[in-house]
């Protein structure tokens, strides 16, 4: 079972770069069987076709707008998924959306999606996170480990 955990977002936008971070930590705290791909997407959309294509399992990671506090945590699994996106946080996140649409359209759309995310305070130019969304990158990787755990596979710390 070929699994991607894809980190999203602009490092140079404050939150928007949260998927990316959370990735990065992963990166840096865990390793993971051969099955398991930690990717950073960065604002690629949709150059991540043949990665996406690959996957039976997605697990994107991101900010995501849903109108709660800064912080806030969200879980969207499938068909949720699509729907969330119609509300942008950033340009990227058409990019996903199209992504998306065009991996189901072609037939190469993963069995399980999950996107984990998190409700940006600031998504203006800077390189740092904001308070609120920078104390998320720990539990949010914790959610990935927990996914990841629910599919039946375990990272090493």
């Amino acid at each position: 079972m070929k699994i991607l955990v894809l980190g999203i977002g602009n490092l140079v936008m404050s939150d928007d770069g949260v998927g990316v971070r959370v990735v990065q930590h992963l990166q840096q705290t865990c390793r993971f069987p051969d099955e398991v791909t930690l990717l950073d997407g960065g604002t690629l959309g949709l150059d991540l076709l043949p990665q996406i294509g690959a996957a039976e399992k997605l697990l994107v990671v991101d900010a995501v707008e849903t109108g709660a506090a800064p912080g806030t945590l969200v879980r969207l699994y499938g068909e949720e998924i699509p729907l969330a996106l119609e509300t942008k946080v950033s340009p990227h996140q058409m990019g996903l959306k199209d992504l998306l649409t065009v991996a189901s359209l072609v037939g190469e759309a993963p069995e399980e999606m999950v996107l984990l995310g998190v409700q940006p305070e600031s998504i203006e130019m800077s390189m740092e996170l904001t308070p609120a969304v920078a104390a998320q990158v720990e539990p949010l990787a914790n959610q990935v480990l927990q996914e990841l755990e629910g599919w039946g596979v375990a990272a090493l710390h």
